[in-house]
């Protein structure tokens, strides 16, 4: 149902810690299951103005795209600054068992949550068998 699609992630957050600044956006963390008949999608994203996230589909890839602006008014003296400020992305191939024209987003907590429909020619289903007594009333 997913493809992990960012593997120099780890790269970039060990040289964001050595060299103190990120040379791509940000990538948020995640977590993705399936439940029932849903595709279950959770992005941490604290701090983030809902405004701010972008989200889009195209050929079964979404994007996503938050901002964390710097919370200090112009020209004020930080003390500290370890939250990350900036844009966050993260793109994720969607296999075609999935119904993207009905994705259900909602924010909470700091938490972005997509639901995505497994879509209806994917869902497991009853076949069923017909007997030898079917066939030859079918052919006579």
């Amino acid at each position: 149902m997913l493809m992990r699609t960012d593997p120099f992630r780890e790269f970039d957050r060990l040289a964001q810690q050595v060299l103190g600044s990120a040379t791509r956006p940000t990538a948020m963390a995640m977590d993705a299951y399936r439940s029932g008949d849903d595709f279950i999608v959770h992005f941490d994203l604290p701090g983030i103005d809902p405004e701010t996230i972008e989200l889009d589909i195209e050929r079964n890839v979404l994007n996503v795209r938050a901002e964390r602006r710097n919370p200090a008014p112009e020209g004020a003296e930080m003390i500290a600054a370890e939250r990350p400020t900036g844009t966050f992305t993260r793109q994720l191939f969607l296999g075609d068992t999935l119904d993207t024209e009905r994705v259900d987003a909602s924010y909470d907590a700091g938490v972005l949550t997509l639901r995505i429909p497994v879509a209806e020619a994917a869902k497991p289903r009853r076949i069923q068998i017909t007997g030898g007594s079917d066939r030859k009333q079918l052919s006579g």
